[in-house]
């Protein structure tokens, strides 16, 4: 059954991966392109690199001795989300988008040979940021993002330049009804309530989250959940899926920790969040500012997914940040 539905799976992915290749760029509310993605996006490179025995991929851009943005994917996506912000960046910075083992087109060993944790997760993206001799870094965290780029603070503060957060949660109040399943399961642990987010893991599930909440869902481009969905739907994916799920109440019970770095380092912080998320609704948002007063707060009028229709805008307010935070080298 295994080797029937890997066949089954293949010829899909393939031709919907394939889409994903396509030249992407932003595009404003007129839909006229970004010239800034387009002279850029010949930069990007898409390469991997064998950590601990697993192929973890990542995109690459920009020069090699420009200060370093490492961009950090959430669920149910890859570094493909970033597949239009990358080059916007890459004429100024060198941009770092890995995919996480489990997601994109990085490996994904069967849960028996592999820890799927964020613990593990965050690991693992440390030893490819090693790797690529990045020791100084701003991070883009979104969804999943978050933790392990919060994790890769705690252990490496001196490291962290600047944070932009894109509806990537560190704080209670971004946990509201949505999460009332997820958290019977952190409680039980029951098979029970694990089959009950098993629907989060369906195109339909993957769908709702690029749609809901976006003022015009037609300017959100389809292929962006047909290709999550695809890699999603490699046998074995869902339970990994599922695994992760409930080991995120290890990254609720680091909160604490979190907010003790955003209150010792400060670090510069520009915040864009889609505020009609209902996974991170903007009360999430609105509390970084109890650790970190400075921070920039933009609420965009956008969904989970902020980069599929508010991407020029955060992309120019990123590079405002930036250009002001990041030191030269």
């Amino acid at each position: 059954m295994r080797t029937q539905q890997t066949r089954l799976w293949q010829p899909i992915a393939a031709a919907v991966l394939a889409l994903a290749t396509a030249t992407p760029v932003f595009a404003d509310s007129n839909g006229k392109a970004s010239p800034t993605a387009v002279s850029s996006q010949d930069a990007v490179r898409y390469r991997t690199k064998r950590i601990d025995g697993i192929e973890v991929f990542y995109r690459e851009a920009g020069p090699a001795n420009a200060p370093t943005v490492v961009l950090l994917h959430g669920f149910p996506t890859s570094s493909n989300m970033y597949r239009n912000l990358i080059p916007a960046l890459a004429t100024k910075y060198r941009v770092i988008a890995p995919d996480y083992p489990g997601f994109g087109h990085s490996a994904a060993p069967p849960r028996e040979q592999f820890q799927y944790t964020f613990a593990h997760l965050a690991d693992l993206t440390d030893r490819l940021l090693t790797e690529l001799r990045a020791d100084r870094y701003a991070l883009y965290v979104m969804d999943y993002g978050a933790p392990v780029g919060y994790r890769l603070a705690l252990k490496h503060p001196d490291r962290v330049t600047a944070l932009v957060v894109q509806n990537g949660n560190a704080y209670e109040e971004g946990l509201k009804a949505f999460w009332d399943p997820i958290k019977a399961y952190w409680a039980s642990g029951s098979k029970a309530d694990r089959e009950v987010l098993r629907g989060a893991t369906t195109l339909a599930a993957t769908r709702e989250q690029y749609l809901d909440g976006v003022k015009d869902p037609s300017r959100i481009d389809p292929t962006a959940w047909l290709v999550d969905q695809a890699l999603l739907d490699r046998p074995g994916n869902a339970e990994i899926q599922l695994d992760l799920f409930y080991d995120y109440r290890t990254n609720v019970a680091l909160y604490p920790k979190f907010h003790e770095f955003f209150r010792n380092r400060q670090p510069p912080t520009l915040i864009v969040w889609g505020r009609n998320d209902k996974i991170f609704p903007a009360e999430g948002a609105q509390a970084y500012l109890r650790d970190l007063p400075k921070a920039e707060l933009h609420l965009l009028d956008s969904g989970h997914f902020a980069l599929e229709d508010k991407g020029t805008e955060i992309a120019a307010l990123m590079v405002n940040f930036l250009d002001r935070h990041l030191p030269s080298r």
